[in-house]
């Protein structure tokens, strides 16, 4: 089974906003993004020292799956029905996503 994961910066769109973004982020979206198959587990991480055009969150969603592209199209079906029900947020701004794929892993 293939590795894989899915990077996603964000900043958030207003500094005031920023304690109930990262209250949806964490207790609202990932749990829902991990109701997608495939995707196994989700952490966040904030940068030490950002520039501007940096993102100040980052999250990480480890996918497992031999089909990348199902995954994602099931991530964007999970992502579609959580906008229906009003469970996403237009608190922050993506910086950068991508997904790649694990070519290497060594544990100490």
């Amino acid at each position: 089974m293939g590795k894989y994961m899915l990077v996603v910066g964000m900043n958030v769109a207003d500094p005031a906003n920023e304690g109930e973004f990262n209250d949806w982020y964490n207790n609202i979206h990932f749990p829902d993004v991990l109701e997608t198959p495939n995707f196994v587990r989700a952490t966040r991480w904030e940068h030490t020292g950002p520039k501007p055009e940096d993102a100040k969150y980052l999250a990480l969603y480890e996918i497992e799956t031999d089909d990348i592209q199902t995954a994602m199209k099931g991530l964007n079906e999970t992502i579609a029905a959580k906008r229906e029900a009003g469970r996403m947020s237009n608190l922050g701004t993506p910086v950068i996503m991508g997904t790649y794929k694990q070519i290497f892993s060594l544990d100490t």
